[in-house]
């Protein structure tokens, strides 16, 4: 990048070479003025008054045009003589927080690149004592023949300075604000909210001149000998005659150009298995909640148990009794020994019963006796 001014920073008894490079550019389109009837070039000529001819560069001078209208000529030697010290030198003043500086201050921006090996350690100095502080640095520089104020702050690994207007250079907002007593309500404040957060925040780096590219596609047809692209047309804005209307129409535009509102969150999915088909459903048994089952309930419950044992018993006397048969058909012996050994044993069985029967009679009388006793004892006491 080619150097528009060559100095040093002056940070307190330090000296820093530096030169000064434009850090922005401009991309606009430019025109010539032509002579619409044959297309020449329409040029400034630079003419003098008392002559009445052109005049070249070297014959211009400076002058200062009083308020009578007579010039005051100023040379460059008048000019170098003036006492300031920033002629050549970028002299820091102060060391502020950023949010000090009012951007309507702010105006065209440079870039301070260091000016030979001697320069790299007390520049990096500079940067590195900005970084840690967080702080920006307020400085005086001479360009283009008068002195101006500056802001030094880091931007990236490099220096840059913006040029600020001296305070008085600022005008003060005077009779732009609408007169006072106007009343917003909540409802609109919460709109207007909504709308911002619709809208979003955006990378700066997405922004471009939609302008000049509608420019340069119109030169380029013309160019070409096409014919240029015609502009599509945008509605005229109407009146607003509700606000609420309009802030909830701006949202709705908003959230339309967005892709629309967010949707809301699926539900989760309840799993279930599906019952296969013949097959009996098992009910899960409801709670009683802590109720007692009622006297029907319970004769229910037992004539099912009941009815139940009665048929489990009958179907094992049916399965019993043929299985007899069709082992009695095929060992008659074997059937009449088992009948013998079976009468034997139910005689034996009986006999058993008998005496045990017979024992139990004797204690139960043993007992009665004992029991007739015990009260005569007692009273004779």
């Amino acid at each position: 990048m080619r150097s528009i001014w060559n100095g040093a920073i002056s940070f307190g008894l330090v000296s820093i070479p530096i030169k000064l490079v434009n850090a922005t550019e401009s991309h606009a389109v430019s025109f010539r003025q032509i002579h619409t009837e044959d297309g020449g070039r329409i040029r400034y000529r630079k003419v003098c008054e008392l002559e009445d001819r052109e005049v070249t560069q070297a014959e211009i001078g400076k002058a200062y045009e009083d308020a009578d209208g007579s010039m005051v000529p100023i040379t460059d030697e008048d000019l170098s003589h003036l006492p300031i010290p920033t002629a050549r030198t970028i002299e820091i003043v102060a060391f502020v927080p950023e949010e000090r500086i009012d951007p309507l201050q702010m105006g065209a921006a440079y870039y301070l690149a260091a000016s030979g090996a001697p320069a790299a350690k007390p520049y990096t100095l500079l940067r590195e004592a900005l970084k840690r502080s967080n702080r920006v640095a307020i400085a005086k520089f001479a360009l283009r023949g008068r002195e101006r104020l500056g802001m030094l702050r880091v931007v990236g690994d490099a220096i840059a300075m913006h040029g600020l207007l001296w305070p008085d250079e600022v005008r003060a907002p005077e009779g732009v604000a609408p007169d006072a007593g106007v009343t917003v309500r909540d409802q609109e404040l919460d709109l207007a909210d909504a709308l911002m957060d619709t809208l979003g925040e955006i990378d700066l780096a997405d922004l471009h001149d939609e302008y000049r590219e509608a420019l340069e596609e119109v030169i380029a047809a013309k160019s070409a000998g096409e014919t240029p692209p015609e502009a599509r047309e945008e509605a005229a804005p109407g009146k607003v005659l509700d606000l609420m209307a309009a802030l909830e129409s701006s949202v709705r535009a908003a959230r339309e150009s967005r892709g629309g509102e967010e949707e809301a969150p699926a539900e989760e999915a309840e799993v279930r298995s599906l019952r296969q088909r013949g097959a009996p459903s098992r009910q899960t048994p409801k709670e009683t909640g802590g109720k007692k089952s009622t006297p029907a309930a319970a004769k229910k419950t037992a004539a099912k148990k009941t009815a139940g044992k009665t048929a489990g018993k009958t179907a094992g006397k049916t399965a019993g009794r043929k299985a007899g048969e069709r082992a009695a058909a095929k060992e008659p012996a074997k059937k009449t020994a088992g009948r013998g050994t079976a009468t034997k044993s139910m005689t034996k069985s009986r006999t058993a019963k008998g005496s045990e029967t017979t024992k139990t009679a004797t204690r139960s009388a043993a007992t009665k006796s004992t029991a007739k006793k015990a009260p005569s004892r007692k009273h004779s006491a």
